[in-house]
């Protein structure tokens, strides 16, 4: 099995990334859809958030109101560290799992993983990502991003600025790329890139053993 950690900012595309990836051959373990699962109505990391920050966070469908999470969070440590505690945890064991079904594969896996550059610029220092084939970086301009997110997320375009300077900076996650996917411009830009993208992925060495 070769693995391959993918990241990129809020507003970058990654997801769309992810996906022409996976319709190239890929398997794919997608960190954000993970917790999504986890954060269920009934679900642990659902019950436990609940417990700590109260129903103001469950919406009138009963639901997790993520924007509401992400208001009492954004700029509060201690809440951010509480909710990294309840949810990074549980996150790890799924991701390890369904790893664990590719071993011994030749299988192509992509990991996607927002934070696998934090915002001060450093790695995580999750022991799985030091046995990453390459990362893979979907880089775009800034005010890409931010015009993104206002169209089609329902972002403000303050909250958007905020959510991009509170990440990782675009110079720190190139610093770490192997391979680059400029996704600046629209579908026909990128599409050669996934191909190239690709077929470095089936043909390269490790890039750095356990780094």
């Amino acid at each position: 099995m070769r693995e391959f950690g993918l990241t990129g900012g809020i507003g970058s595309g990654k997801s769309t990334v992810a996906a022409l990836l996976v319709g190239r051959g890929a398997h794919l373990i997608d960190a954000d859809a993970i917790v999504k699962e986890l954060q269920a109505p009934g679900a642990p990391v659902f019950e436990a958030m609940v417990a700590h920050f109260g129903t103001q966070i469950v919406g009138a469908d009963g639901h997790l109101d993520r924007q509401r999470v992400a208001d009492i969070v954004f700029r509060d440590e201690a809440e951010l560290k509480a909710l990294n505690d309840m949810v990074h945890p549980a996150v790890g064991t799924e991701m390890k799992a369904q790893r664990d079904q590719l071993k011994g594969t030749d299988a192509i896996l992509v990991t996607d993983i927002p934070l696998l550059v934090r915002a001060d610029g450093s790695k995580s220092p999750n022991d799985d990502y030091k046995k990453l084939w390459g990362i893979i970086v979907v880089d775009c301009d800034p005010e890409i991003a931010v015009a993104r997110l206002v169209a089609h997320r329902g972002f403000d375009e303050e909250d958007a600025r905020a959510r991009i300077s509170a990440q990782a900076s675009r110079e720190a996650r190139l610093e770490v790329a192997d391979h680059v996917i400029d996704n600046s411009g629209d579908l026909d830009a990128l599409t050669p890139q996934i191909d190239q993208c690709w077929t470095w992925m089936q043909t390269c060495e490790a890039v750095t053993p356990g780094r």
